[in-house]
């Protein structure tokens, strides 16, 4: 990974998902090892966020790094109609890394083309988030044991919802089978439906929540995005589609876990926030383990 850019979960073999998933558990153990000393990292977020950019802020800190960079695109030249390939190329004068979320699919892959450094994709549109993938891997293995053979319940926008995508495309590597649970207006999309028939896996699509996910190993809920939608009454129609209560969970595999990349609106009641079979806090703290990873290699400094 050493020099490279990592827009797509894609972008990453087997062997090296596995080489940043051990590599994150071993900065678990130890998260304060200053490798990092005299390199910068710019974070540039054209998209708000809170656990992503505050999880990456806090990786380079931990590994000894600085940290420059921007929270909201109103605030810099880009308001002022500075083109997106100007911005890249001012801001790698100034940094080794650049982190970057941007709200138009395919910013990230263009970042990389015409930047001198290496770009990591913190999402881009409802394309794809691969490092918040990683830190669903490391999720999975932690609390499974393993990646293989999972059952894998995505539940709400799997329509413009980046992190299932991502998930899909690496869970795949894995020989995982699918249940997709979503409002008609935000079903999987048939590329990737397409995707998994070709890779001869299973999935299946249904619309009821408590009665599909007594077999699952993990049911990965995700919030409806209001962002993504241009008519606010069609996200009215769909936002309080699937709400997952405490009672939901009874009879559910013992070993099963609930994942969600955050934030949550409405669609984890907070009575499962005291049951163990909920993870997603510990999931958003993974991310920090699985972001020192990713940039550790792709520094070439692990």
């Amino acid at each position: 990974m050493k020099n490279r850019s990592l827009v797509s979960i894609n972008d990453l073999s087997k062997e090296e998902i596995f080489k940043v998933l051990d590599l994150a558990e071993e900065f678990e153990k130890n998260p304060s090892q200053k490798i990092m000393d005299g390199k910068v990292v710019a974070t540039l977020f054209f998209e708000p966020s809170t656990r992503t950019r505050l999880s990456f802020e806090s990786a380079v800190n931990r590994l000894g790094g600085r940290v420059i960079g921007f929270s909201e695109a109103s605030s810099t030249s880009v308001s002022k109609g500075e083109s997106l390939k100007d911005t890249i190329l001012t801001v790698a004068n100034y940094s080794d890394l650049i982190v970057m979320r941007h709200p138009v699919e395919g910013s990230a892959r263009f970042a990389s083309e015409v930047s001198p450094v290496p770009i990591i994709n913190a999402g881009d549109g409802a394309n794809q988030h691969p490092t918040q993938t990683m830190l669903d891997l490391y999720s999975i293995r932690k609390t499974q044991g393993t990646l293989n053979n999972q059952k894998i319940v995505m539940v709400g926008d799997l329509k413009y919802g980046r992190t299932v995508h991502s998930l899909l495309m690496a869970m795949s590597q894995f020989n995982a089978s699918f249940v997709f649970i979503a409002p008609k207006e935000l079903q999987m999309p048939q590329e990737y439906k397409m995707f998994l028939k070709d890779a001869g896996l299973k999935f299946e699509e249904h619309t009821d929540l408590a009665e599909n996910i007594k077999d699952a190993d993990i049911v990965y809920m995700t919030r409806v995005q209001k962002e993504r939608f241009s008519d606010p009454m069609d996200y009215e129609k769909v936002k309080n589609a699937y709400i997952l209560r405490n009672h939901m969970l009874e009879g559910t595999k013992e070993n099963m876990r609930v994942l969600h990349p955050l934030p949550r609106v409405n669609e984890i009641n907070i009575d499962v926030d005291d049951s163990n079979k909920a993870y997603y806090f510990t999931q958003a703290l993974n991310g920090v383990y699985a972001r020192m990873a990713i940039m550790a290699s792709i520094l070439g400094l692990k």
